[in-house]
């Protein structure tokens, strides 16, 4: 089984991980990994593939799931089983592991210098043009300036075309975000009307507008790793991968 280690300076009780699609037992199209329970694959291949990935990362909680609707809720990451309807959710407690799941959109992962708060972020274009990132942010209770961000795999601008309403929605937030010239730099015009987007590079803004300098991560592409990730763009009907963070 693969999975992926962040690659940041988090204190050393913070552990957190992404899963890929390899290694678990569920069939095409949904090969191998697969993490989610709503996206048509075998509940029994997905149950497996948890209690796998599990028995590798040493889980000291079930996560906590989450209903993703592409907006901007945050909720507190509990282990009651509970499958919580929103996009992010939030721990200051060692032993609650914080998870979203993804294939294309970017997985935000936050903590604090001290080790005592995390949250995992569902970041697809609308969420992150609504205000996730300002969101999760909000749960802590340290200062922004205590917080580091690690981006996640994600869509890379050159297999992320949109249209007219994405480029719209963050120029929206130009002034909140640094300028319209700032927005503009996240976008390369293909057409009249079509844009390849940068999420990674719209993240960091909105983090930088919260006062988060600290960002690491950014350098996959879903959609161009064919055997390493799931890519909803790429294949349609597929897997999703999770994002975890806990505080050990």
């Amino acid at each position: 089984m693969t999975v992926l280690i962040p690659e940041w300076p988090c204190p050393a009780n913070i552990k957190a991980a992404v899963s890929t699609r390899r290694g678990g037992v569920s069939l095409d199209p949904w090969r191998s990994l697969n993490l989610a329970y709503h996206v048509g694959d075998d509940p029994v291949s997905v149950q497996q593939n948890w209690q796998l990935l599990s028995a590798l990362l040493h889980f000291p909680s079930p996560p906590q799931l989450l209903e993703q609707v592409h907006g901007t809720e945050v909720v507190l990451a509990r282990d009651d089983g509970v499958i919580r309807r929103a996009d992010g959710c939030f721990s200051d407690r060692p032993g609650m592991v914080c998870s979203i799941m993804t294939a294309d959109c970017l997985p935000i992962l936050l903590c604090n210098r001290e080790g005592s708060e995390v949250a995992a972020l569902h970041a697809g274009w609308r969420g992150l043009a609504d205000g996730i990132v300002a969101s999760g942010i909000s749960h802590f209770q340290s200062s922004p300036m205590q917080l580091q961000a690690w981006l996640g795999p994600a869509i890379g601008q050159d297999n992320f075309e949109v249209g007219e309403d994405v480029y719209s929605a963050f120029l929206a937030n130009a002034p909140a975000w640094g300028s319209t010239s700032d927005i503009d730099h996240c976008f390369i015009r293909k057409q009249p009307d079509r844009w390849h987007a940068d999420l990674y590079a719209l993240a960091r803004l909105a983090l930088k507008a919260q006062g988060i300098s600290r960002v690491y991560g950014g350098q996959f592409c879903t959609y161009a790793e064919t055997d390493r990730f799931y890519s909803f763009r790429r294949d349609g009907q597929t897997g999703r991968m999770a994002s975890l963070i806990w505080i050990s």
